[in-house]
């Protein structure tokens, strides 16, 4: 499905770390820190082992704890519901916009007011089972889907007026900008992930940027087993986790950060040759890219086939020809365990539901040549007659 671009200038900095003993809690954790930091103008970097770790950390920091309502996305990696449910707290879901796949300001802020006015309003955003109508909404927490930033004005807006905490999911968007501006800010928290499909990869690893000094020293403490500032070694102020990064992979998202403006356009590069080519398949739909996002990042590359067509018959066919694809996303709530622990059925969130049932990822990297871009597509060309 992907392939990371990794050159010879990573490997000599994850080899150079090995010929130290600084092989955690080291320079170069500071170092890949800084450089997120400067990319995306934050005061405080806070590195971990991944992503979801990052988000875990926030909810941690925004205060989110048992029974407390956290309204958020379906259509996502599980990774930002399983983060609330860590906490015993209820993630409440409302649908997205049917062209971007991201979490629609219209419902959170109607979803929001009922919640706080309780009794009949507040029964129907919740789910069907475990969750009492008592609970009080304490965040919104926001996706940025596919590399696609979310509507930040309207969520900044409703968070503000509300008193509540917006955590920003930016696992998939590194380097996009909304309205000119990068993401990863616009929340009081934001967190960037380093898997290798992502934009740059560290192997496995995370990164939370803030500007909430006293957030920033919370998350720093749990990170590392609850150690804070002042605690020796086997002091623990408070509950923590083991979430820290390794210099060695620190070292090599260094590196990456280094090549970030190649990366991208790499990247840019190959979705904008898929375009070309798909634009000449009938239903099939490129991914859309709204006025508000002036740049995309773009993570992984889904396309959405006309209502009729056989999705997963058209997977099948691709997979046989030696194509490898996916569908993108399979619905949080429609996720046996959240079925199970909630209650969810089919048809709770229709447009989450449509996108989960149409779109495919087709394989995407930098990486990619026009050969094989052609290849692909013609191969789904082919699947679809």
């Amino acid at each position: 499905m992907s392939y990371p671009d990794i050159t010879e200038a990573e490997r000599d900095a994850v080899m150079a770390v090995l010929q130290t003993p600084n092989l955690s809690m080291g320079p170069q954790i500071d170092a890949f820190e800084n450089s997120i930091a400067e990319y995306v103008g934050a005061k405080h970097a806070i590195a971990v082992n991944s992503g979801t770790a990052g988000l875990h950390l926030c909810v941690r920091a925004a205060g989110i704890a048992a029974g407390d309502l956290v309204i958020t996305t379906p259509f996502s990696f599980v990774a930002s519901t399983n983060v609330i449910l860590f906490e015993k707290a209820i993630p409440v879901f409302v649908d997205v916009d049917p062209q971007t796949g991201n979490i629609r300001p219209d419902l959170v802020e109607q979803a929001v007011k009922d919640l706080q006015h309780g009794g009949e309003l507040a029964k129907k955003w919740l789910p069907r089972k475990c969750a009492g109508s008592s609970g009080k909404v304490k965040a919104i927490l926001a996706v940025d889907v596919f590399g696609q930033p979310a509507d930040y004005d309207s969520l900044q807006r409703i968070s503000r007026e509300n008193n509540l905490k917006l955590i920003e999911d930016s696992c998939e968007s590194l380097g996009a900008e909304y309205k000119g501006k990068r993401t990863g800010l616009f929340g009081d928290y934001g967190v960037f992930a380093f898997y290798p499909n992502k934009q740059i990869t560290t192997g496995e690893g995370g990164m939370i940027v803030t500007n909430d000094a006293e957030a920033a020293d919370f998350m720093r403490s749990l990170r590392s087993q609850g150690r804070a500032p002042g605690d020796t070694w086997l002091q623990h102020t408070h509950m923590g986790y083991n979430y820290r990064l390794d210099d060695m992979s620190a070292a090599f998202g260094r590196v990456q950060m280094a090549r970030i403006e190649e990366l991208l356009t790499k990247r840019q590069q190959v979705a904008d040759c898929y375009a070309d080519r798909l634009a000449e398949i009938p239903g099939v739909s490129a991914p859309v890219l709204v006025q508000d996002t002036t740049r995309v990042s773009w993570f992984v590359y889904v396309v959405r086939f006309a209502p009729g067509l056989d999705r997963d018959g058209i997977a099948a066919k691709l997979i046989e020809s030696g194509i490898p694809v996916r569908p993108y996303f399979i619905p949080i709530h429609l996720q046996p365990y959240m079925v199970e622990q909630f209650g969810y059925q089919v048809g709770d969130f229709p447009v989450t539901e449509d996108l989960g049932n149409r779109g495919l990822a087709l394989p995407f990297s930098g990486m990619m040549t026009e050969e094989q871009v052609d290849l692909v597509c013609r191969v789904l060309q082919d699947s679809i007659h």
